[in-house]
């Protein structure tokens, strides 16, 4: 079976290269970006603007090497590649959960930004508390490099 997804949009943001990127965005909030719709899907932001946070599913376009296993950020040893966050993944789908500052038109405004500049933005969910927020979570290998608060090497 083959599956062709077409994006809606593209994503802007001031991340042109791998240097000053953080891991998650979460960890550089200041950090502003928006994500232009194709103007048909415009009307698909209504009532988005009630949410405070939407979760972005994207293209990792500048990768072409696939991994079945990846070093991570932080870490010394490798994993497989469905433990890590690694952008060279069989399909290179990424998703970021972003803050929401604005609507307009047929921009998204966001921050908690971790996307390079004119990703291709394959689909946008409201983030929900009740629907998306886990309890008792085990996060793996890493844990151990949270265990004392957000290391201070978050950014690459």
């Amino acid at each position: 079976m083959k599956i062709q997804i077409n994006p809606i949009g593209t994503i802007y943001s001031p991340y042109k290269q791998t240097k000053g990127i953080p891991i998650q965005g979460r960890f550089k909030d200041d950090v502003e970006a928006f994500a232009e719709l194709h103007k048909e899907y415009q009307a698909g932001l209504k009532d988005l603007d009630g949410f405070s946070h939407a979760i972005l599913i994207y293209h990792f376009h500048n990768e072409t090497e696939e991994k079945i296993t990846a070093h991570p950020y932080l870490e010394k040893e490798n994993h497989g590649i469905f433990a890590v966050r690694s952008p060279y993944r069989p399909n290179r789908i990424g998703i970021s959960i972003v803050k929401i500052k604005k609507i307009v038109d047929n921009r998204l405004y966001f921050n908690e930004v971790d996307v390079f500049d004119e990703t291709p933005l394959i689909d946008i969910k409201p983030y929900v508390e009740f629907f998306d927020k886990r309890e008792n979570v085990k996060s793996g290998w890493v844990e151990k490099h949270f265990k004392n608060g957000v290391p201070k090497q978050t950014i690459l």
